[in-house]
């Protein structure tokens, strides 16, 4: 049985048109290595996975942002340019169906990183306005760049930077990488002879060893991360098991993952955290004083966007900006805020080189979840 279209589909067009973002099509059956290798964990394990006559593996389209990124760069079109959307995706999900509607804006090539950043907060906000009328919203902002940079300033070593990264965006994850950073495990958990592999660093040996388990279980290479990634992964993790953060930049590092703020006062509270830590985040902090100010010049500034540092979104093409809106009950609080957010975005700056781009092109954009505005909409007549 196909979904019924989203009531809600005329008002999400017009939108569109009125941003100047031109409406495309891609198919639904997709290639799955961009997803298992770009997209992340929580979207990997959710994928439907196939393959074709001749063996290459595909999967049903699990969002939007690749499949429009992959196109534009097959099309080789000019930038900036923006793309719009309204269409179905395929999920395994612990609520709701499997198979539901989102629609979304992708802005391409756009140099202006905060202006480009503003408009898609404020249009993602505008969409749910126009769609839920009356409705209050709450939106969170995060910023992976503005994470990093107090990696860095904390003087963490690549592998560590690598993994908090990776694990910005996921409470548990990085929870877990916290307390292993202040604790460092042992390796007891290996055979001895990947513990040993690991341990020496042998990249070549470890891939070759893993290869030939998942070979022997019966394992494609394509049902997940590669050999290779695996070993990467298993090397950093006992290179990173050597280190041990200092108790002043751990609690640094605490004090920055406390950060919340409307976003009106963000700059200043993330001022004065560098100040008082000693560290110097130089443009990421530019940056995010940029955006804040160009969200206020679309009037969107007051308690109803907050800040949150700890705050990131589940997909590891994120660079920058991360954003999500959900809306408020009765009493002014969100309802369950991150988990069922109304519409999530942010900037993807390397997402189109990792995908084939000759050039870098940046990228921001966002999807609504329709299903879940439609909800709201029955329950309000």
């Amino acid at each position: 049985m196909i979904p019924r279209y989203p009531s809600v589909a005329a008002e999400v067009t017009k939108l569109f048109a009125e941003r100047g973002a031109a409406m495309v099509e891609v198919p639904v059956l997709q290639p799955a290595d961009p997803f298992l290798d770009i997209a992340g964990e929580d979207l990997r394990r959710r994928i439907f996975l196939t393959e074709s006559e001749t063996g290459a593996s595909l999967c049903l389209r699990p969002e939007f942002t690749i499949p429009v990124c992959l196109d534009h760069i097959a099309a080789q079109a000019g930038t900036p340019r923006r793309y719009a959307y309204l269409g179905e995706v395929f999920r395994q999900r612990r609520e709701g169906g499997n198979e539901f509607f989102q629609a979304g804006i992708e802005d391409l090539g756009d140099p202006q990183t905060a202006a480009a950043d503003a408009r898609s907060v404020a249009d993602a906000h505008e969409l749910l306005c126009r769609a839920l009328p009356g409705r209050a919203l709450a939106v969170t902002l995060g910023d992976q760049s503005v994470f990093e940079a107090v990696l860095a300033a904390l003087g963490l070593p690549r592998g560590w930077r690598m993994r908090l990264a990776r694990a910005f965006g996921s409470h548990q994850m990085l929870e877990a990488a916290l307390a292993d950073l202040a604790d460092p495990p042992r390796n007891g958990g290996l055979p001895a002879e990947v513990a040993a592999l690991a341990a020496d660093a042998d990249m070549e040996g470890l891939s070759a060893h893993i290869a030939g388990g998942m070979e022997e279980a019966g394992l494609p290479a394509s049902a997940g991360r590669t050999p290779a990634d695996i070993a990467r992964r298993l090397i950093e993790k006992a290179q990173l098991r050597s280190v041990r953060l200092s108790e002043e930049a751990f609690s640094a590092l605490k004090a920055f993952l406390a950060i919340e703020a409307p976003l009106s006062d963000a700059t200043a509270a993330l001022a004065d955290f560098a100040a008082g830590a000693g560290l110097s985040l130089g443009p990421a902090l530019e940056i995010f004083a940029a955006r804040a100010a160009a969200i206020a010049e679309h009037g969107r500034a007051g308690e109803a966007i907050s800040y949150d540092a700890a705050f990131g979104r589940p997909l590891d093409y994120y660079t920058g900006l991360v954003f999500e809106i959900a809306a408020r009950d009765g009493g002014g609080s969100p309802e369950p805020a991150h988990e069922r957010p109304l519409a999530g975005g942010g900037r993807y700056d390397r997402l189109l080189t990792l995908l084939g781009a000759k050039a870098p092109i940046p990228g921001v954009g966002f999807s609504v979840w329709l299903d879940r505005v439609e909800a709201l909409r029955e329950d309000a007549r």
